[in-house]
């Protein structure tokens, strides 16, 4: 019989659950992971692109990359576009699926649990130990670790709080028969508050592209429209292009950690503000968590006050970058479409672009949206749609 004690359980088997499991594991801590779905890495929950710098710092698996980004055309709601280029990989596709499973193979190494087809249905927390339900099985713990996506059912209860703001995703990959640079697609009627993009996969086995949206509402309108707009561009020649449906959470939660528990990635509200990317954010927050459960897990000093060593660490690391990314935000997604063209304009002629190549940096926006809140142009129209 399985033995149903572990010092943590993780709740959730995507990258950030898997990360902090391989993590704690290799410290010596007994870890089980539970993931709900039968398959690790299955459905694909995002579009897969990391930035090319995160593979080293957090040294993840690189055999899932299929291909690199060094382009991308922004495109405005009338047409305007605008052209990026680095000389080096600015990004990598990943394969997700097999990005998650590497992942796994490599908490497994370390002595991690991995259950499939195991969805925790509650949590009981005690002063000396946490009690889990999975399926019909009862599961203790010292420590649970919630890794379980954009689903907040356990954060509304123990109180630790909800994300601040919410919009809807809708992506796919659809095979293609040609390769371009990465576009993003921005406009009200398209993507209100948000934006749409294509993304170029280069597969073993044929191209492919990675269409997608996120959106405060209509998702699944604008990526119909999206894929129209991309289909003889891109050689889309598939009539099945139903996308996947996912909420996405934008904003941290009140608190991440209580007693006996902590919240990381999405489950955290940790996201990109900007752009609603979350893999980085998700191993980011696996690593200081890990680093802090390790040390009191062998003291057993798991209450909320020892535990906030983690919230503080991812504090002083993203605070910072959320401010300014929720800033930009809350600024850009007052625009109207012309007022949208405008800044493309701005971009095309006025000094726009030397500041993104100089400031812009795949998972760290801060530098570049102060630098565009100083510059005049850019300021006076971003800032005519919250004054007049």
């Amino acid at each position: 019989m399985p033995d149903n004690s572990a010092d943590v359980l993780v709740v959730g088997g995507g990258p950030g659950g898997l990360y902090v499991a391989e993590r704690l594991a290799a410290a010596g801590v007994r870890t089980i992971v539970c993931e709900e779905h039968a398959i690790v890495g299955d459905p694909v929950h995002c579009t897969g692109i990391l930035a090319a710098e995160s593979f080293e710092q957090f040294d993840l698996p690189r055999d899932a990359i299929l291909n690199t980004l060094t382009a991308a055309r922004f495109v405005s709601p009338s047409g305007i576009t605008v052209r990026h280029e680095t000389s080096t990989p600015l990004a990598a596709v990943i394969d997700r699926p097999a990005f998650d499973r590497s992942l796994a193979r490599r908490a497994l190494a370390a002595g991690a649990e991995i259950r499939t087809g195991a969805r925790v249905s509650a949590l009981d927390f005690e002063r000396s130990c946490v009690h889990a339900m999975v399926g019909g099985t009862r599961l203790r713990a010292r420590l649970a670790i919630l890794a379980c996506g954009a689903n907040y059912a356990f954060q509304r209860r123990l109180g630790l709080g909800l994300p601040k703001l919410y919009l809807q995703t809708a992506q796919r990959e659809l095979p293609a028969e040609r390769l371009a640079d990465v576009e993003l697609h921005f406009g009200r009627r398209l993507a209100p508050r948000g934006f749409a993009w294509a993304v170029p996969v280069a597969r073993a086995d044929g191209v492919c592209v990675r269409i997608g949206i996120m959106a405060e509402r209509d998702a699944l309108a604008g990526y119909m429209r999206m894929v129209d707009h991309m289909r003889g561009r891109l050689g889309i020649a598939s009539t099945d292009v139903t996308p996947r449906l996912k909420i996405l959470p934008l904003g941290a939660i009140e608190r991440t950690v209580g007693d006996r528990v902590m919240a990381i990635g999405d489950a955290a509200g940790l996201v990109k503000p900007t752009t609603g990317g979350g893999i980085y954010y998700a191993v980011l927050s696996a690593a200081l968590a890990a680093d802090v459960a390790a040390g009191p897990h062998h003291r057993d000093r798991l209450d909320a006050a020892t535990l906030s060593a983690y919230e503080r660490a991812w504090r002083a690391q993203l605070d910072d970058e959320f401010r300014a990314q929720h800033a930009l935000r809350d600024v850009a997604s007052r625009l109207t479409d012309e007022g949208i063209d405008r800044l493309f304009e701005l971009a095309q002629t006025d000094g726009i672009m030397p500041i993104v190549r100089s400031t812009a940096r795949f998972n760290r926006h801060r530098d570049l949206v102060w630098a565009l809140f100083r510059h005049p142009p850019a300021r006076r129209v971003l800032f005519r749609s919250v004054f007049g």
